[in-house]
C-alpha cells in the first residue's frame, strides 16, 4: 500500500493520481478526508448525509448498491453522532459525523477511479467545514 497524506508530503494533483493508478495498474484507490468546524446543522441532520452519499457517488461516477444506511449512536459524547455506509458497486463510501466537536471523517474505497483533490473539496463544502485535510492510498498486492 502506498499512502500519501499532508505529513509524508505533498499530496500529488487528480492528474497525476489517475495516471499511477492507470499505470501502474493499482486495484484501488481509498481517500480518507478528516474536517473539522462543519456546519453542525448538517452533520447533525439524517436526511443531508443521506443526500450526501446519494450526492458523491453522483459526483464521483459511482453506481450505488442500494440506499445509504446512516445510523445514530454513540455512549460518550465525544463519539456520539450519525455514522454512514454506502456501498457502490466498486466498493464503499462511510464516515462518522462527531457532533460534540463538530468534525467528520469520510472514507471512499474504489477499485474505479476517482478524483480525490476534487472529491475532498466536494466534501468540505457539503458540510460547511473550515478545515479539512486528507490522504490518499493506493491499494495493490
Amino acid at each position: 500500500m502506498y499512502t500519501m497524506s499532508p505529513y509524508t508530503g505533498a499530496l500529488i494533483s487528480d492528474e497525476a493520481v489517475m495516471k499511477k493508478y492507470n499505470d501502474e495498474k493499482q486495484w484501488g484507490l481509498a481517500v480518507c478526508i478528516d474536517l473539522g468546524e462543519c456546519d453542525h446543522a448538517k452533520i447533525s441532520s439524517k436526511e443531508h448525509i443521506t443526500q450526501f452519499a446519494i450526492d458523491l457517488a453522483k459526483y464521483i461516477d459511482m453506481k450505488r448498491y442500494g440506499e445509504p444506511i446512516v445510523v445514530f449512536f454513540g455512549d460518550a459524547p465525544k463519539v456520539q453522532g450519525y455514522s454512514l455506509l454506502q456501498l457502490i458497486e466498486t466498493s464503499q463510501i462511510s464516515g462518522h459525523f462527531a457532533e460534540d466537536t463538530d468534525r467528520c471523517f469520510i472514507d471512499v474505497f474504489s477499485c474505479k477511479q476517482f478524483p480525490p483533490q476534487k472529491t475532498a473539496k466536494f466534501v468540505q463544502d457539503y458540510f460547511g467545514a473550515k478545515k479539512m485535510e486528507y490522504s490518499i492510498s493506493f491499494r495493490n498486492i
